[in-house]
């Protein structure tokens, strides 16, 4: 479905009773709102609804002009809030979306019950300019996302999954080629230019931080760090996962959620 705006639309799409409290999902950088698929059976099942939405420049949302802020990203999960008539939501994010979880804990605090924060960091990493810039020079040079495809999804998901389920490797793998450059450009570019990490002990909404504990980018150790940051803030993991532990363990990662979801009902 799309939230039509001036100048632009936004994708999202929300499945489940109408009476059940909504849970919010962003994606990754490069991904799309079919990057929760294996979520949202679980949670229309124990009466939530699952309102997926896909970032500026990513699956049907369109691609403006870059650079973007996270707080500007955050704010889009506001407007389909505000444009679906729900005043507040549970919040799942990860990576970038996770980033997002937190401008909206800090800026938007009525509008969150809960923040549950993936495989994400709390500010720039301080190698931004040399692990994202060749990554937009290749994109760029190319006009798409195809020459980065495969180490993005390498970093995500583990040699196991691919050879246990090819086709959702490929589906992923596809979606990462096919994603706008502006859109993947312009959110590399916020993640490149943020830094929330003193001020989540502001964050009034109850937080949970996970990772899987094969994640290059997001290890066990910065996780729960980025846990003890938050007031009374949790921690967990899924042993063996990387990036996206959603997509590589759903049964574990699904538990964990509900459990999440259900001691906050």
């Amino acid at each position: 479905m799309l939230l039509p705006l001036q100048g632009r639309n936004i994708c999202y799409d929300i499945i489940g009773p109408e009476s059940g409290q909504v849970v919010a999902f962003s994606h990754s950088l490069a991904a799309d709102l079919g990057m929760w698929t294996e979520q949202v059976p679980a949670l229309a099942a124990a009466g939530y609804r699952a309102l997926r939405i896909d970032l500026r420049g990513h699956g049907g949302s369109t691609a403006l002009p870059a650079p973007y802020t996270i707080d500007q990203l955050a704010d889009d999960v506001v407007t389909v809030l505000d444009g679906l008539g729900i005043g507040s939501c549970h919040f799942v994010g990860l990576s970038i979306g996770g980033m997002i979880g937190q401008s909206l804990g800090l800026r938007h605090a009525g509008r969150v019950q809960s923040l549950m924060l993936c495989d994400t960091q709390t500010q720039s990493p301080a190698d931004a300019a040399t692990r994202w810039g060749p990554r937009i020079e290749a994109v760029l040079k190319a006009g798409s996302l195809e020459p980065i495809a495969d180490a993005t999804i390498g970093r995500w998901l583990t040699e196991n999954f691919r050879k246990k389920n090819p086709g959702r490797w490929k589906q992923i793998r596809d979606t990462i080629a096919g994603c706008a450059p502006t859109g993947y450009i312009g959110c590399a570019q916020a993640i490149g230019n943020f830094n929330f990490t003193a001020r989540l002990g502001t964050v009034k909404a109850p937080t949970l931080v996970v990772c899987g504990t094969d994640d290059p980018s997001a290890a066990p150790a910065e996780s729960r760090h980025i846990a003890s940051l938050f007031r009374g803030g949790s921690y967990d993991d899924f042993p063996g996962a990387r990036h996206l532990p959603n997509v590589e363990q759903p049964e574990a990662f699904n538990r964990v959620l509900l459990k999440w979801l259900a001691a906050r009902r």
